[in-house]
């Protein structure tokens, strides 16, 4: 494949995943609370729901999801209930932080995520977003040669989840450099009604997504 396509396809997707998003603001809510390894593992959640939505627009079957008005409304909505939830789940632990120092608790508001909630995490925020499948099927056709194989198209997939590794491991790191002040409980109120305002704005935004 040729390198410039492939230079190419990464400038476009470098720009697409530092923009803002919910793997950003997941990063910001995970690793305050559960480390630097929770983040990471988010991280591998995101780059094994890449390779599902890569190979379904491989093999066409994304097609179906965007041609399709149902199922794209099916998709879409399930993508935002599950981003809602997250905004409502965060919104719920900013509102008992304060009860629970008031009352001078001992056991922590919010228990770590574990490994495989870390992954799963990761992995739902975007393997229910119909736009990487969109993206995906918007762009292997402009950067793959004509006669391009599915390792071609898998090399698009590894670029823009190299991009991605890249972005949030900094991301992650960053975070987990100031852990001192991100264990502060008002940050951890406030970094909560933040990420949980914005997740429910995603998922809303996201319901009212109309398929092209």
């Amino acid at each position: 494949m040729d390198l410039n396509a492939i230079f190419a396809f990464i400038a476009v997707a470098t720009l697409l995943v530092i923009s803002p998003g919910p793997n950003g603001f997941l990063i910001a809510k995970t690793v305050p609370l559960s480390g630097h390894r929770a983040g990471l593992i988010n991280i591998a959640g995101f780059v094994a729901a890449f390779y599902v939505h890569g190979t379904l627009s491989i093999f066409g079957i994304s097609i179906l999801l965007v041609q399709s008005a149902n199922a794209f409304f099916v998709f879409k909505m399930l993508g935002a209930a599950y981003l809602i939830w997250l905004g409502i789940k965060a919104l719920r632990n900013a509102i008992r932080q304060p009860a629970a120092q008031s009352t001078l608790a001992e056991e922590p508001v919010q228990k770590p995520v574990s490994m495989k909630g870390a992954f799963y995490e990761g992995f739902l925020t975007n393997i229910l977003n119909p736009k990487v499948s969109v993206f995906y099927l918007a762009a292997f056709p402009q950067f793959m040669p004509v006669d391009g194989s599915a390792l071609s198209a898998y090399s698009l997939v590894t670029a823009h989840s190299l991009v991605n590794v890249l972005w949030f491991s900094a991301m992650v790191f960053t975070l987990s450099r100031i852990k001192s002040a991100t264990n502060n409980p008002t940050f951890k109120v406030w970094l909560n009604s933040i990420t949980g305002v914005v997740f429910i704005g995603f998922g809303a935004k996201l319901a009212l997504t109309k398929s092209s």
